[in-house]
């Protein structure tokens, strides 16, 4: 028997040992088969990670977009209530400025008339009080005029900012 237990204990051995590494070769099939799918796994992981960072990134510049255009409305709104008061700014000084040109034209008139009537012995004097009476009363004009293109300028310079401002507005909507 003891041949035969010897006989019997080598097959146990070469069995045992022929399905260990049977055992062992499957378990390192799945293993391999294991870290492959792992590393699927942690590609797909990055992507969608990096999909997030695009996705947040995206979002915080939306969230900039928005604060900017409510600035961007606020100061529209702004420029044009600035624009609205120069616009009366203007016409006030425009009314004054005519009133003035009428206060001066009647006070020339007056004097006018006054000098004709007390100096008809003297052309000269009148005529030189007339020239002297419209040398003022045209440099008032002209200053009434430089002043009013002044404003007008002002204003078409404030407008043509807003509507800058709302074309860059609505060409960051579209994007």
């Amino acid at each position: 028997m003891d041949q035969n237990s010897e006989e019997c204990t080598k097959k146990i051995r070469t069995v045992n040992l022929d399905k260990l590494i049977d055992d062992f070769s499957q378990i390192e099939k799945k293993m391999i088969e294991t870290a492959g799918k792992n590393n699927l796994l942690d590609i797909q992981l990055e992507k969608t990670n990096s999909l997030l960072k695009i996705m947040q990134t995206k979002e915080t510049s939306m969230k900039e977009v928005e604060l900017n255009e409510e600035k961007h409305k606020e100061l529209m709104a702004r420029k044009e209530m600035e624009i609205s008061e120069l616009n009366a700014k203007l016409r006030t000084q425009e009314k004054e400025k005519q009133n003035e040109i009428l206060r001066l034209h009647l006070e020339f008139d007056t004097k006018l008339a006054r000098a004709q009537t007390k100096s008809k012995s003297y052309p000269d004097t009148t005529i030189l009080l007339q020239s002297i009476y419209r040398r003022k009363l045209q440099h008032l004009q002209e200053e009434k005029s430089k002043e009013i293109a002044s404003l007008q300028n002002t204003i078409r310079d404030l407008e043509q900012r807003l509507a800058a401002c709302k074309d860059t507005r609505l060409m960051r909507r579209r994007f």
